[in-house]
């Protein structure tokens, strides 16, 4: 049996969006720059994928954007953010559990002199709220903070987060990471204070290479690629057609009977919580279930190096990660699990499980089999 519980780091894109995306390469494949009636079918087919996404968000369609993925667009709502608007103010707000797609361009912008300012997070990995309303001044251009966490499934409180910034410093904009987030929750920026929002296709069974960044309208922004002068001279280069109408046609199935789906996953993960929690030595990480987000499960097994376990898996076909997809061949320390106060052991012993809403209680209860078999055998040899 082949189980795949590694959906958070990307997902098998579904038929309908391949089949449309090779129509398109194949057929109408039109450059939407161009003026003759290819390039309009092509201009067509990106009309309609950002009117499906803003259809989803609430928003409006010209405030969608199309980018490579999810990093270009955390790139750019950091970046282009702060450069925009230095002359403003130069705080910029980041919480201490973000993707290193939030982090690292946070890290340039403190190198460029902005005052960077990492919010910790309790032992959950939800972001002190306390630390957030001291740290708002008149000064804080921006603040960014992940909807759900890639490593913990923890949650933050967006929609508070979002309430407070408007509430201690108006003028500063507020961006989330919505990348685990879209498609298994119901996002409307307005309503939630949120003015830029990032999501990525290959989560959500769409095609890699595509991502989603939501501005509002009234954002101070400046481009990050410079060129054509595509979609509206704020990201130029030739628009990614097919990638759009795959990533807008994902979208749409995601949020068909959404609630069904992640109510199936939540009962995958806790069955899977719950096998794991009596296999010894095992800690959890992140909200209790019913708090964090439906899919994601982080669990250290004391005793065992993630990478060890991690191969020992998928010998029987079993496909998890040891934390991060983007960051599992570096050897520093998950800065998730530090921030939340886990100890050496804990991190090198963590593996995430990250489920879909294909995953069966089968191949769950395989998991699980596999694991009470093999985490004894393997603490034996490596106390040896």
């Amino acid at each position: 049996m082949e189980v795949y519980l590694d959906h958070s780091a990307t997902t098998r894109c579904c038929r309908e969006a391949a089949d449309l995306m090779v129509r398109i390469m194949t057929e109408d494949y039109g450059n939407p720059s161009s003026m003759h009636r290819k390039g309009m079918e092509a201009e067509n087919y990106l009309r309609e994928a950002a009117s499906e996404l803003a259809g989803i968000l609430k928003v409006q369609e010209k405030e969608i954007y199309f980018t490579s993925g999810g990093t270009e667009s955390n790139n750019w709502a950091l970046v282009g953010t702060a450069m925009a608007n230095r002359r403003r103010g130069n705080r910029i707000l980041v919480s201490a559990v973000e993707h290193a797609a939030v982090s690292a361009p946070a890290r340039w912008l403190a190198d460029q002199g902005f005052d960077v300012v990492v919010l910790p997070v309790d032992r959950f990995g939800v972001v002190k709220m306390e630390a957030l309303e001291e740290a708002l001044t008149p000064e804080t251009i921006l603040v960014s903070v992940m909807h759900v966490n890639n490593e913990i499934g923890s949650v933050e409180p967006v929609e508070e987060i979002g309430n407070l910034i408007r509430k201690k410093a108006p003028e500063a904009y507020f961006h989330v990471d919505a990348i685990q987030a879209f498609g298994k929750y119901r996002i409307y920026p307005r309503r939630m204070r949120i003015d830029m929002l990032s999501a990525s296709g290959h989560k959500i069974h769409g095609p890699k290479g595509i991502g989603l960044f939501y501005v509002n309208e009234k954002v101070k922004i400046h481009p990050l690629i410079l060129g054509g002068g595509q979609q509206n001279g704020m990201r130029s280069g030739t628009d990614n057609v097919p990638g759009a109408a795959g990533m807008a046609l994902a979208a749409k199935m995601a949020y068909e009977h959404l609630e069904e789906k992640t109510a199936r996953m939540r009962a995958m993960r806790d069955r899977l919580a719950d096998g794991l929690s009596r296999i010894e030595q095992v800690v959890f990480h992140g909200m209790p279930s019913g708090q964090g987000a439906p899919h994601i499960l982080n669990a250290s097994f004391l005793g065992i190096r993630s990478e060890v376990l991690l191969h020992a898996l998928e010998d029987k076909g079993i496909y998890v990660s040891a934390g991060s997809a983007c960051s599992s061949h570096k050897r520093a320390g998950s800065a998730v699990l530090t921030a939340i106060g886990c100890s050496r052991e804990e991190m090198e012993s963590a593996v995430r499980f990250s489920l879909g809403e294909e995953t069966r209680e089968e191949e769950i209860d395989y998991t699980l089999d596999v694991l009470k078999a093999l985490v004894p055998v393997l603490r034996r040899y490596i106390r040896h």
